[in-house]
């Protein structure tokens, strides 16, 4: 993954624990890196330390790190480093997730060592739809799910979010029934 995402899990700690929290982490992580820069790639491994570490420090689960990791995506790195880029997305969480499908088709331009994932729409509804998540990095769902609630509240779109489908039970892909 990109320095970004290891840079963005640092700025969510500090900004809600502070640099001695941070600073934690990184020891128990085992993570030996001084500052991560947004536009190198990192090895995954490095990531999923940081979040374990994260949740070991803070005695919480995985998958509500993964999750509030998700929506603070959304609703601050992707705020303020590509917010043209959100926005060009769609007037609201419906278009976004309409357009999501080709959006990192964009990322792509930006980060050119970028493995996105995939995601396809089926069962359009007009309060809800299913997102299909193709990827081949296992044990995100939970992220995905933050991800799709912080789109949500970034359209104050009373959003639910529910997996209807996991690789963890022995499907191909995740599938996420989104309803608003």
């Amino acid at each position: 993954m990109y320095g970004i995402v290891n840079k963005a899990i640092e700025d969510l700690v500090i900004e809600n624990f502070g640099e001695k929290k941070w600073d934690a982490i990184k020891l128990r992580s085992g993570v030996d890196v001084d500052f991560f820069i947004a536009n190198d790639p990192y090895d995954d491994d490095i990531t999923f330390k940081l979040a374990g570490a994260v949740s070991e420090e803070m005695n919480i689960p995985i998958a509500a790190v993964l999750e509030t990791f998700g929506e603070w995506w959304v609703l601050r790195t992707g705020k303020e480093k590509y917010g043209s880029l959100m926005e060009a997305g769609g007037n609201g969480l419906r278009e976004f997730l309409i357009n999501l499908p080709v959006f990192h088709n964009r990322v792509i331009l930006i980060f050119p060592k970028l493995t996105p994932p995939e995601f396809k729409i089926t069962h359009l509804e007009e309060q809800s739809l299913h997102l299909h998540y193709f990827s081949k990095r296992e044990g995100l769902q939970e992220f995905v799910r933050g991800l799709l609630n912080g789109l949500g509240k970034m359209y104050n779109t009373p959003t639910t979010v529910e997996l209807i489908q996991s690789r963890n039970e022995g499907s191909s892909h995740e599938i996420f029934k989104v309803s608003w």
